[in-house]
């Protein structure tokens, strides 16, 4: 069983960065594939960034791509999402899971409650 906890959300203008966190329990951190989905209102949820165990393998949607950067650190189990030049389109609730894969393959296990990032005109 593992639980994860967002936070980091807000709201900030376009142009402005956010980095979003999150926290995981248990210590089996390390053994799952871990990624970053958000839904914006009447929208499905869409995939935004993923990450493999290790670290050493990332992809991301192609709206984020050279904005957003994932990471994880498997010593804090916590996984990152930093977000820079922030759109108003970026407006969603962003959500991180626990699972298997990549990108849109990607098979979520666990799933955190989700933090709201809202950004301005």
């Amino acid at each position: 069983q593992v639980q994860l906890v967002e936070s980091g959300g807000g709201l900030v203008q376009a142009g402005d960065s956010l980095r979003l966190s999150c926290a995981a329990s248990g210590r089996t951190f390390n053994s799952y594939d871990m990624g970053w989905f958000r839904q914006a209102p009447g929208k499905e949820r869409e995939f935004v960034a993923t990450i493999t165990r290790n670290g050493g393998s990332t992809a991301y949607a192609d709206s984020v791509k050279g904005r957003f950067t994932i990471s994880r650190d498997n010593a804090k189990n916590t996984v990152y999402l930093q977000m820079n030049n922030l759109k108003p389109e970026d407006t969603a609730v962003y959500s991180c899971t626990a699972g298997y894969g990549s990108s849109y393959s990607f098979s979520s296990h666990y799933w955190g409650q989700g933090t709201q990032v809202t950004v301005s005109s």
